[in-house]
């Protein structure tokens, strides 16, 4: 790690970065403690994944330095139900050689703004329970523990537990969603 921090920025991800998010994720499968595929995803899917969250509007960012893409998020659906619409859940995946330099702090609050703006009112993270590092970022963006599912997942010689973590974007509850296609959401809808 350098001795002084290499300036980072935060923009929406391309097609031309699927490589590089997938060497990201393909390391985070082998050696890390957050998604729980265990198979390196195939390129396309990558991109069907992509495209589709931007197709819902919903951000996939990259973080860059030097040249180099050293990180990404993104939101997607919550659940697929109409009613889970203004919920996303996330994901952060940081460059094996980039940790703890802020990265993920940036990705956040970047990824906040972004779904804010497009009218998200909650956003959910599971975290597996042995990653403090993710629960302290979380907590430290406004996050707050809603729950916990034990044992619900075996990886690495060990079963796992998820933390659901919540934070409330915007208006939260407080006002019913505005529908950018048709204004006020009313009761029934």
């Amino acid at each position: 790690m350098s001795a002084f921090p290499v300036p980072v920025g935060i923009r929406p991800s391309t097609e031309e970065d699927v490589p590089a998010m997938l060497s990201i994720y393909s390391y985070a499968i082998q050696h890390g403690l957050g998604p729980f595929d265990v198979e390196p995803l195939d390129p396309a899917e990558l991109k069907r994944r992509r495209k589709a969250m931007l197709k819902r509007r919903l951000p996939h960012l990259v973080a860059e330095s030097s040249g180099a893409i050293v990180g990404y998020a993104y939101a997607a659906p919550f659940r697929k139900r109409p009613a889970y619409r203004y919920t996303v859940e996330h994901s952060i995946y940081i460059d094996k050689d980039h940790h703890g330099r802020g990265i993920g702090r940036q990705l956040l609050a970047d990824l906040i703004g972004a779904c804010t703006e497009a009218g998200c009112r909650q956003m959910i993270a599971v975290v597996d329970s042995a990653n403090t590092a993710s629960l302290r970022l979380h907590e430290s963006c406004g996050f707050t523990q809603s729950g916990i599912l034990r044992s619900v997942g075996f990886r690495f010689g060990r079963w796992t537990d998820s933390v659901f973590m919540q934070r409330a974007l915007g208006q939260s509850d407080a006002a019913p969603p505005y529908d950018h296609l048709g204004g006020i959401v009313q009761a029934g809808e």
